[in-house]
């Protein structure tokens, strides 16, 4: 394989020089073009076969098909395809001289005028022709069958060019995040950007990736959330405030998770995690008939409609119905590692109630939670930055939202107290020291904010990525990002 694609190399190498050698720069400073494939299909659909036309335009992509020594190119653009028609009668020498050094996955411009071919096809025959861009590398003939599968991943610009459904998700992907932006700043909500790099790791309890700052000669963390600093701004003022961005977690890699994913965090002053519950409602639906034209996905034989929002279940009361074991009645952490147990869960790792809790959800509710479903107030000790809940002080204000057995996104009435929150780090940090490395720190200064007052305030959080996957029908959280991170190549 390597042999053959060196020899296909050296044929373009050689077709590159022989332009050099005539005078002809194949990878100019710009080209104009000024028409798109889409459209001209489009505005010509009822041009009939046989015709010629006036209309004069100029076009630029791709050569994904190279026919009858040049003859028939077809080109393909951001938009979709279209062929042009390379005749003699029409080109200069020059021109068909050029077309000898054509291969397919060159970047071509065509000038020239409509017709439609007495075949039926609609053509640009060429009045001009160059090639912008000499590819050196061979396009794979069937790039998305390849066994390797990384080598979608890894070259994922061939990808691109040569798999119309890989460009499609993606292009989806760019119009959820394009849709998330309109709903907050129709609702009011102030786009703002915090910092990527942390001198103390909090907002989320995640394992980091450390970096060092070499001139101020410190170690610092690269944010696995952004949320100590959006309610910074919100003590400061700003009442509605989201922000869309990367943040990174050593943790796994596997269909649902990436180490640097994009998240959206928006935090509302005056509201708590019901008034979030209803925004999940509203905003999930609106961004599904932005991009799709529809509130109707398909989550594999099962239909989903968005617009009848959520079912809003506790936590306990899933596990009930799901395990059969009713672990509020466990009165400490051997009773309930003894509960899990008896329903089939192994819990000895576990460091406190709410970490079984936790445990026994995902081995046996998770994945039966395919309709839309938000899981209400999660135990306090495994959420420390949530209000306690206001009937039941072993719970937090706090949901998860599921659909299609998988998490997207999270919500808090948000805790404002400063010195419970002192108390909840203080635990965290405890937590830390006796061996959890995805345990939060204590943030000072964040605890000195909320002294000086943070509102009441509603939060939440949504995984874009995860998203992305429900509404493109994707398979992996691989396919919605551009450049996944893969295992490093011998």
């Amino acid at each position: 394989m390597t042999i053959e694609t060196n020899i296909h190399r050296e044929s373009r190498l050689a077709k590159l020089n022989a332009l050099l050698e005539r005078g002809y720069n194949p990878y100019p400073y710009r080209f104009q073009p000024d028409a798109f494939a889409a459209d001209l299909q489009e505005k010509y659909k009822d041009l009939e076969a046989g015709t010629d036309t006036e209309d004069r335009v100029t076009v630029a992509g791709r050569a994904m098909a190279v026919r009858n020594n040049g003859m028939f190119i077809d080109i393909k653009d951001m938009s979709g395809k279209i062929q042009a028609f390379c005749h003699k009668n029409h080109l200069a020498e020059e021109e068909l001289e050029r077309l000898k050094s054509l291969d397919v996955g060159d970047i071509v411009g065509v000038y020239g005028y409509i017709r439609r071919t007495p075949r039926g096809e609609l053509s640009i025959a060429a009045e001009k022709f160059d090639i912008i861009a000499k590819s050196l590398q061979p396009l794979p003939e069937k790039f998305h069958g390849l066994t390797d599968i990384e080598a979608r991943y890894r070259q994922r610009y061939v990808d691109f060019i040569m798999n119309d459904d890989s460009r499609e998700v993606f292009k989806k992907r760019c119009q959820i995040t394009s849709a998330i932006r309109r709903w907050f700043e129709e609702h009011h909500f102030l786009e703002v950007e915090t910092p990527i790099l942390h001198t103390i790791m909090g907002g989320a309890s995640a394992k980091p990736f450390i970096t060092h700052h070499n001139t101020l000669d410190m170690d610092l963390y690269l944010r696995v959330a952004p949320e100590l600093f959006l309610k910074r701004l919100v003590v400061g003022g700003f009442d509605r405030v989201f922000e869309i961005g990367r943040n990174f977690r050593n943790e796994g890699i596997d269909k649902n998770h990436n180490p640097e994913f994009t998240a959206l965090e928006a935090y509302q002053a005056y509201a708590d995690y019901n008034d979030m519950a209803d925004l999940f409602a509203d905003m999930i639906p609106y961004v599904a008939e932005k991009v799709l034209g529809s509130k109707i996905i398909k989550i594999g034989e099962e239909e989903v409609d968005l617009s009848k929002g959520f079912a809003r279940k506790s936590i306990i009361d899933l596990i009930k119905e799901y395990a059969g074991i009713d672990l509020l009645q466990a009165q400490n952490l051997e009773e309930a590692k003894a509960m899990a147990k008896s329903a089939g869960v192994d819990a000895d790792e576990c460091s406190c109630w709410g970490k079984v809790v936790q445990e026994v959800f995902d081995e046996k509710v998770e994945s039966h939670l395919i309709q839309p479903t938000l899981v209400m107030d999660m135990p306090r000790d495994i959420s420390p930055l949530a209000k306690t809940h206001r009937s039941n002080p072993r719970l937090v204000e706090h949901f998860d939202a599921y659909i299609g057995g998988m998490e997207i996104g999270c919500a808090y009435s948000e805790l404002s107290n400063p010195l419970e929150q002192k108390e909840r780090f203080d635990a965290q940090v405890a937590e830390r020291e006796a061996g959890d490395d995805e345990a939060q720190m204590l943030d000072e200064d964040f605890v000195t904010a909320l002294e000086n007052g943070l509102p009441p305030t509603g939060g939440m959080g949504m995984g874009i990525d995860r998203l992305a996957i429900l509404l493109t029908g994707a398979q992996t959280i691989r396919d919605v990002i551009a450049f996944p991170t893969l295992r490093k190549r011998d």
